[in-house]
């Protein structure tokens, strides 16, 4: 049995036009939003989806729970496991991980003159290794959720998120001050499943870069 890991939330929207490309269906019970269940068959009886958070399907992906999966490349560059292979950009779930800081600190402010920053994040290998690129100490706090409300409790003065149009920030009274990263969702597949399971899964790794490339015409 093939298990694909795929990740809950906007990707999940946005990888329903590369399934229907790549003629995979799954069970009913997949597309509904209230089932709490978490693996699910398929049109074909040899391969099984799995339903997971965004930052476990590389986890699952590199210690084999998964042999294949769709990940951001955030999540790829965070915890950089050596026994994945991410061989396709299936360019959906396009984003950016961003730096963000209150309005009212941005209006004086140089990121230029920074020396020490506190930040908080659930990137922080990916935050320390971009600030010390530039001699920048970050103290980073690890946060999973509700990053854009750490400013104005005193917990941090930026924070290291993802940003998409921005609404979420600007609600929250945060500005963007610098972009990290640009992101996309990838293929990913377990390098070890690759030498057993060859066939299937660069059969299935095809199929997506086809469904991929039509799904990029279609919305250009």
């Amino acid at each position: 049995m093939i298990t694909l890991a795929i990740p809950k939330g906007r990707i999940y929207d946005e990888l329903q036009p590369l399934f229907e490309l790549t003629g995979l269906t799954p069970e009913a019970d997949f597309f509904d939003e209230k089932s709490r269940k978490l693996i699910f068959a398929t049109n074909h009886p040899s391969l099984q989806i799995i339903r997971v958070r965004s930052f476990d399907v590389a986890t699952f992906v590199a210690f084999g729970g998964a042999q294949i999966g769709v990940a951001g490349s955030d999540v790829l560059q965070e915890f950089d496991y050596p026994n994945l292979y991410a061989p396709l950009d299936l360019g959906i779930g396009k984003c950016r991980l961003s730096i963000a800081e209150p309005a009212s600190l941005a209006a004086d402010d140089n990121p230029n003159r920074w020396s020490h920053v506190r930040i908080a994040t659930k990137y922080p290998n990916i935050t320390k290794a971009y600030f010390a690129k530039r001699g920048v100490q970050a103290e980073c706090i690890m946060l999973h959720g509700a990053m854009e409300i750490a400013p104005s409790l005193g917990l941090s003065e930026r924070i290291v998120d993802l940003v998409s149009s921005g609404a979420t920030l600007k609600a929250n009274g945060l500005v963007e001050v610098e972009k990290i990263m640009d992101i996309s969702s990838r293929l990913i597949v377990n390098q070890a499943a690759l030498k057993t399971d060859c066939g299937v899964l660069v059969d299935l790794t095809e199929k997506f870069a086809q469904a991929a490339a039509k799904h990029a015409l279609s919305v250009a």
